[in-house]
């Protein structure tokens, strides 16, 4: 099992690659602020989980999939939504329950779908979407379709039972799935530190030969790479991968939490040293671009693109009560 995946690959990018990173990395930052702000309001009901800190993970892992390939996740899963395509608007209409949202309003933070995207959950109890995500891989491999299931969860849910029986259901059929642990450090309170007995997660397939790698989950093109022989992996028919990403969430576990757990200083030094935003512009800058404004006119347009969506979720209307029957069988 490899330790660390940026320690053997090649980590460049081309300057319009790394500025689209950047800007998908940017709109995840500046949503979940928004967001945050209208959870602060009254907006935004129930828990609310941001991905401020966490936005690398998602967007290296997005930029090698290919069409058809199904994510599925937790509920902290804001950026996963944006970084697969889907409205703005309607995740944050969602969010503050509104008609127009993913789910008409029903579903809220936690419980967001697009099948038009591929996107699967959203899922509000500790390590559901595992067992999920692995039966995406089972329906791909039955179908014989060279699609692959990413299947994230975080570092607490690695501790669920139901990891193992899955990831070992996953290596004994070799299903097209790559389970992505987002280790933030924290599980809700608790530091990695003080509740896993191995804190290399990326070791928790080892008994079932499920091969892992650790990652700089704070390098979009560290996260990138790895993505790149972890889903190349799955989808040649080799079996299931385990990318432990090492990163970082800012804010407390959701909104309710005042994260006392930590000190200030270790979060303000993550935030002024290791970046995900930041280290991205530095990669702009080693690159040879210059063009500040460029950036700033980036931040403007998404912005505006997060007040639009602020906007529309206040303005959209609730949901009628007749929707309280619907979509309750299939």
């Amino acid at each position: 099992m490899a330790a660390d995946a940026s320690a053997k690959s090649n980590l460049t990018a081309t300057n319009e690659e790394l500025l689209q990173y950047y800007r998908d990395m940017l709109l995840i930052r500046r949503f979940e602020e928004r967001a945050g702000q209208l959870y602060g309001m009254g907006h935004i009901g129930g828990f609310c989980h941001l991905y401020i800190g966490q936005e690398a993970v998602v967007v290296g892992m997005e930029a090698v999939k290919q069409e058809g390939d199904q994510t599925i996740t937790g509920y902290r899963d804001h950026g996963h939504m944006l970084a697969c395509g889907m409205d703005a608007k309607g995740v944050m209409a969602e969010l503050t329950g509104r008609e127009g949202g993913y789910s008409k309003g029903k579903g809220g933070s936690m419980h967001m779908f697009s099948k038009e995207k591929e996107f699967y959950g959203g899922h509000g109890i500790v390590g559901a979407q595992i067992p999920l995500g692995v039966g995406l891989g089972f329906a791909n491999r039955y179908r014989d379709e060279k699609k692959v299931s990413l299947t994230y969860f975080g570092d607490g849910a690695s501790n669920q039972g139901q990891v193992f029986e899955a990831m070992n259901m996953a290596q004994l059929w070799k299903l097209p799935v790559v389970f992505v642990i987002e280790n933030n450090q924290y599980a809700m309170g608790t530091s990695v530190t003080r509740s896993h007995s191995d804190t290399h997660l990326y070791r928790r397939g080892a008994a079932f030969g499920i091969p892992g790698m650790e990652v700089d989950g704070m390098d979009v093109l560290a996260v990138r790479e790895a993505a790149r022989q972890a889903v190349e992996h799955a989808r040649n028919g080799e079996g299931p991968y385990i990318l432990e990403m090492k990163t970082y969430r800012y804010r407390g576990h959701s909104m309710s939490d005042p994260a006392k757990y930590r000190s200030r200083e270790e979060v303000d030094d993550i935030r002024e040293h290791n970046d995900p935003i930041k280290r991205c512009e530095k990669r702009l800058a080693d690159n040879g671009f210059k063009d500040e404004a460029a950036l700033k006119e980036m931040d403007k347009e998404i912005k505006a693109i997060v007040k639009e969506a602020a906007d529309f979720s206040l303005e959209s209307p609730e949901p009628a009560t007749s929707e309280l029957f619907t979509d309750i069988y299939a």
